[in-house]
């Protein structure tokens, strides 16, 4: 199958999609309709040659699909509370009244900066120090084996933990029918509900795969980057240094990450590639659940959009995110 660089997201009661030149989303209301906001988008490595370079581009990917993560899901979060507020207003007997369009660039900002803050302290520093505990800060190897195999633990318990809940049940549905309507496309299978219903819900490309990806590039890397420190010094670094190193490389981790995604999508069919990549597909068993025929249609329609064949049907005065 090829690899026709098309990437998605799950969000509330819906799906996002981009393409090399769209960012589509596709949101289900209650009435049933399917509200379709689609917009022109090219990465900064796809405007700028010098920024198309391997682990740069990387590294720049992985900030620009942070942030539209986090705009996508507030997006779907302010349909689904004007929603919300629609229904209170039928329950109380008043006449809901829409409010305008307003800026979110402040709060997407703030969101922005207290999920990577989140991050880091949790899924980052927190192993660091746990490993600290284990005695074996001398041997960068082992420690930074110790610090992913934590990582690897907390992210995977952290994830199984919420799938227990409903709410996030229907948007791991979403993320299932977000890959289905992907392999549908990538084999040129016809973009229906119906077609994308035959195709598995465990993708190679999946952000999940990449969550592992990072975790086993880091190991490589912290590992090296805390052998040249106690060479360089005549010991191993401290907690805090360890913490500065690791996260100043935290860039060429991603970028590289991302470069080695990229690469098991292109070659998704050779023996060794499918062997590696199936911890991440056993992982999507949990981030992934099967889609029911409404959801696909949504990840169909969000698909459409991003390859220019929908158009928004919500005009750009009222959209709730810019």
């Amino acid at each position: 199958m090829p690899d026709l660089n098309i990437g998605g997201q799950a969000v509330i009661e819906g799906v996002m999609m981009r393409s090399p030149d769209r960012i589509a989303t596709a949101v289900r209301i209650p009435n049933g309709e399917i509200l379709v906001k689609a917009e022109n988008y090219k990465s900064l490595s796809a405007r700028h040659k010098l920024l198309n370079i391997p682990i740069i581009r990387g590294a720049i990917a992985f900030v620009e699909m942070l942030i539209i993560g986090i705009q996508t899901l507030n997006f779907s979060a302010d349909i689904a509370m004007k929603e919300l507020e629609k229904e209170e207003a039928v329950k109380n007997g008043k006449e809901y009244k829409e409010k305008e369009a307003r800026s979110n660039t402040l709060v997407l900002i703030i969101s922005a900066v207290t999920a990577v803050g989140l991050g880091i302290g949790i899924f980052f520093y927190l192993p660091l120090a746990i490993s600290s505990l284990f005695h074996v800060d001398k041997n960068a190897v082992w420690f930074n084996l110790v610090a992913g195999g934590i990582r690897l633990t907390m992210f995977v318990v952290y994830v199984w933990i919420i799938s227990l809940f409903g709410e996030f049940r229907r948007i791991f549905q979403y993320h299932g029918a977000e890959h289905k309507a992907i392999f549908a496309h990538e084999v040129g299978d016809e973009l229906t509900p119906e077609r994308a219903a035959c195709h598995t819900r465990f993708h190679p490309r999946c952000g999940t795969s990449f969550i592992l990806i990072v975790a086993l590039t880091a190991i490589l890397v912290y590992a090296i980057s805390d052998t040249v420190y106690a060479l360089s010094t005549g010991h191993p670094p401290s907690l805090a240094t360890r913490f500065g190193i690791h996260f100043s490389l935290l860039p060429i981790v991603a970028g590289g990450s991302y470069e080695l995604l990229k690469l098991s999508g292109k070659t998704r069919d050779n023996r060794v590639t499918r062997l590696l990549i199936k911890p991440g597909l056993w992982l999507q068993k949990i981030t992934t659940k099967e889609p029911s025929m409404d959801q696909l249609e949504v990840g169909i329609t969000a698909l459409k959009a991003s390859l220019g064949l929908v158009e928004s049907n919500i005009p750009s005065g009222k959209a709730p995110v810019s």
